[in-house]
Formats: C-alpha cells, sequence, structure tokens
C-alpha cells in the first residue's frame, strides 16, 4: 500500500543498495531504536525500589507497561458488555477508551510467536518504519532529499519515539495519518476510503482528519485557479469528509449498542479525567483545557485565571506559527492544515495532563520544519536535544512513574 501511493512515475528511478532511500532510512531507524533500547536498559538498571514498574524492569516489561495492558486485555477478553462503576456510580476505567485494530493486528501477529506483547512490539516497530518512509515521500518536495532525511532522523530519535517499540498504537495511526496526507498531495482521493475508516479504528483523532478534508477542500476552492478542481474531486472531497466524520462518530455507537448506555464511550473518557478534577458533569467541547488550568496553575500556586491566560497565549503562540513562520510554511498546506486541525481537535476533547507529550506524536511532519535550515551544528544540536528529551520522558515515565504526572 505505502509503495502504491508514494510511487510517482515522473520521478528518476529508485537508487539501489546502500544509497537507496529505504535502506538509508532502515539504517538511521534501526541506528535510532537500538539507542532508545539502550535508554530503557539504563533506565530499568537505575529505576529505584518504589517505581511503578519495578527496579531492574527489562525490556518486555516496558513493551507491555501502562496503556499497553488494556490493548493486552482486548485482545484477549475484548470489550465489556456491562460498564464497570466505581463506589460512587461512575463509570470506572476500561476498555472501551481504546479502538480496536492495533491490539487485534498485535494478536495475529503474535499468535506463532507465543506471545501478545511480541505482536504488538513488531506491529509498533513496523509501522514505525513505514511512517519513516511515508514521511520523507510527504516532505522531500517540499523542503528537498537532504532535509527530509534530516526529518526521519528528528522523528526516530524524537522525545516520544518509544513509542515506535512498545505496545501503543500511535504508530499505526501515525502510518495512516501521513498515508493520508500523502493522498491529499497527491490528489489520490481513492486510497482515503481504505485509510480514513483503518485510522478511525486504531485510535481516537479521524475526527481531526474530518477538519482536515474539510478545510483542505475550502482551500482547493480558493486556489482552483491555480490547479483546476475538477467536480470528481468536489465529489471525492465531499463523500471523504462525510465518511470521515461518520468513523469518528462510529466508535461511541458501537459503544452504546454493545452496552446498552448511550453515553458509554464519553463517560468512559471521563472517568480519566476524573482522577484529575474528579466528577465534572458530562463532558462538553473544549471544557477541558479551563478545567486543567484551574487544577495546574492552581498546583503550581498561580490560580486559574493566570492558568486560562496563559493556555490562551499557547493557541495564538501555535496559530501564529502554523500561519506565518517561514520553515513551517515550506512543509505545504497539506501538513499546515493536519497540524492546525490536530491542534483544535485537541482543544476541544483533551484534558492537559502528562499524557500531552504523547497526544503531540502525531504533529511529527512538523519535524520537517526544523530540519529546514541547512546547518550541520543546528542539526546535530536539535538531534542532541531530541535524544536528551527522550530519556527525560524514559526516565520520568517508565523508570520511575511515581507521581501525577509520570505517566505516559
Amino acid at each position: 500500500m505505502v509503495a502504491g501511493l508514494t510511487a510517482d512515475p515522473t520521478s528518476p528511478r529508485p537508487r539501489a543498495g546502500w544509497a537507496h532511500p529505504a535502506v538509508r532510512i532502515a539504517i538511521i531507524y534501526l541506528a535510532a531504536r537500538a539507542a532508545t533500547t539502550g535508554l530503557f536498559v539504563l533506565a530499568g538498571a537505575l529505576s529505584p525500589q518504589g517505581s511503578r514498574l519495578g527496579p531492574g524492569a527489562d525490556l518486555a516489561t516496558y513493551v507491555l507497561a501502562w496503556d499497553a495492558q488494556w490493548y493486552w486485555l482486548i485482545a484477549v477478553e475484548g470489550y465489556p458488555t456491562q460498564l464497570p462503576r466505581t463506589e460512587d456510580g461512575d463509570v470506572a476505567q476500561n476498555a472501551w477508551a481504546f479502538m480496536p485494530l492495533f491490539p487485534m493486528l498485535a494478536r495475529i501477529v503474535g499468535t506463532p510467536l507465543g506471545s501478545w506483547g511480541a505482536g504488538a512490539f513488531l506491529v509498533a516497530l513496523a509501522a514505525g518504519y513505514l511512517c519513516c518512509l511515508v514521511l520523507r515521500d510527504v516532505l522531500k518536495d517540499r523542503i528537498g532529499e537532504s532535509a527530509a532525511l534530516w526529518a526521519v532522523v528528528f522523528f526516530a530519535a524524537a522525545p516520544i519515539a518509544p513509542l515506535l517499540q512498545i505496545g501503543y498504537a500511535e504508530s499505526l495511526f501515525l502510518l495512516f495519518v501521513l498515508l493520508g496526507i500523502r493522498a491529499l498531495q497527491r490528489r489520490r482521493y481513492g486510497w482515503l476510503y481504505a485509510i480514513v475508516p483503518l485510522m478511525g479504528f486504531t485510535r481516537p483523532g479521524v475526527l481531526a482528519f474530518a477538519l482536515l478534508i474539510g478545510l483542505f477542500g475550502i482551500w482547493r476552492l480558493f486556489a482552483r485557479r491555480r490547479e483546476a478542481l475538477r467536480v470528481a474531486e468536489i465529489v471525492h472531497i465531499v463523500a471523504l469528509g462525510a465518511l470521515a466524520t461518520l468513523i469518528g462518530f462510529a466508535w461511541p455507537a458501537i459503544a452504546a449498542l454493545a452496552t446498552g448506555e448511550g453515553d458509554a464511550y464519553f463517560e468512559t473518557e471521563l472517568a480519566w479525567r476524573r482522577l484529575w478534577v474528579g466528577d465534572a458533569g458530562a463532558f462538553s467541547p473544549f471544557e477541558g483545557w479551563f478545567q486543567a488550568a484551574d487544577f495546574w496553575f492552581t498546583q503550581w500556586g498561580a490560580g486559574p485565571v493566570v492558568g486560562i491566560a496563559v493556555a490562551v497565549a499557547i493557541v495564538i503562540a501555535i496559530a501564529a506559527l502554523l500561519l506565518f513562520e517561514p520553515h513551517v510554511r515550506r512543509l505545504g498546506v497539506e501538513n499546515r492544515l493536519w497540524a492546525a486541525s490536530y491542534v483544535l481537535y485537541l482543544l476541544a476533547v483533551f484534558f492537559p495532563q502528562s499524557s500531552v507529550f504523547r497526544l503531540l506524536f502525531p504533529l511529527s511532519p512538523l519535524w520537517g520544519a526544523l530540519a529546514v535550515p541547512r546547518s550541520l551544528i543546528w542539526r546535530v544540536g536539535v538531534l542532541v536535544v531530541a535524544l536528551a528529551g527522550q530519556w527525560w520522558w524514559i526516565w520520568n515515565m517508565f523508570g520511575l512513574g511515581q507521581m501525577f504526572w509520570q505517566i505516559p
């Protein structure tokens, strides 16, 4: 699927041997995964007695840590038909918060190996490599081959790059996002009828892609004098926007039908938020950021008003970055619209806490902006900072995991 989508009949013949991009990216990717593995081993060796995963935790423990346990449970037991409840009668944390594609695919791959964890590791690892291949294709026409490869380096060694080799669905979801962006770039709309459903049942976020399709359609309308807008293209954009929106609400509908409770999915998601703010009522779009401003800035002694002001300032800064920053503008309209759509999606549904680092993972095309400057000192500096951030994340979320802000 990747080759068929990303091949360009007008480009030169692929280079052979070590010079072939797939080989060069494989070397980059394996080197980055070796570095991450070393950091995991170091974290296990240094982890104290009170760490969540225990002192001396091995790699298998890290692969199956945190949310990977939920994916494993889905693969083994499926989804509950009756929602679990807390002593207060609220819906407790349960498997409906997680989509089925990744755990089932990991089960298929892991069954011959006798281990779901091995299957999850291989699916995440393979999806991560394919992400690198497609990320290069998404960026190279915009920023050039050299910068695109450096963007792959930054992505493979990023602070959140351990997600590429643990039992999480992030790398598989990002693969579908990148394939979707590439399809829009090439105007290969037919691929999206397969990509969008796969994306939607991997992890939450397909509604952000629905917004991307809508914004892309508006942009195509205004850009029709530079590039003709055919009737067939309009039909595809409208149909795909409707499909992505339908898929985005399909999982809540399935949860409602399976459990007999109309708000099963949303109440399940709120079960995690209640750990931070208690019972805050039903889900309301954008409310989580106000709740988070109250929680975090009260913790820090600054008060909720300061928190809201800071949150608004961050949103304005992100909007300015996507609109005006020259290195980001070079990434192309599809990448910028995806970043804007996904950020708006997070603003609508997310309660900011320590998982915010992981939830920024789908913004990986923005690594291209950091790769544009040609200075070797700059690029090596970015790589060093990325690896340092990776160690910080591994040590806090896996080596320690003791505090409420040490949850990946």
